[in-house]
């Protein structure tokens, strides 16, 4: 177990080349997701991240958490992204995302998401934390820091 509370697999770490999207960097998390073998339906996936963040969006204080509650979803995964220079998410500060934690979880599993959350957000406000990711140059990095 990491300091997130849920093991997080290396292939759910995107590292976000400057200039990337919003829009893009969540294609590529989804298409990180789909390599865990929980999600059941891409399109299902895509479609309900998307009308979420388009709802309002979950970056700020340069931190991002869309999220997902669907039946497609077989087990709760989570996915991270860290950008060195910072992503226009449309943050509810108008500030850049450096960091992006998508949580794709199954449908009932509320008190989970809510444990899992709560985990994320108190690691993500130790001191320096933030920090460490937005150095990290590869998911092995991103591995390293979250224990």
């Amino acid at each position: 177990m990491n300091s997130f509370g849920k093991d997080i697999p290396v292939n759910t770490i995107c590292i976000f080349e400057e200039g990337t999207t919003k829009f893009e960097a969540l294609e590529k998390m989804i298409d990180a997701l789909m390599t865990t073998g929980a999600v059941k339906d891409r399109d299902s996936l895509r479609t309900a991240l998307f009308d979420r963040e388009a709802i309002r969006s979950t970056g700020f204080r340069s931190v991002a958490i869309p999220h997902v509650r669907i039946d497609e979803i077989s087990e709760p995964t989570v996915a991270v992204g860290v950008s060195k220079t910072g992503i226009d998410f449309e943050a509810l500060d108008s500030e850049p995302v450096s960091i992006v934690v998508l949580f794709a979880m199954p449908s009932g599993s509320d008190k989970e998401y809510l444990g899992l959350l709560a985990q994320v957000m108190m690691t993500l406000r130790t001191p320096g934390f933030c920090d460490k990711l937005i150095e990290c140059n590869k998911p092995e990095d991103v591995i390293a820091v979250l224990g």
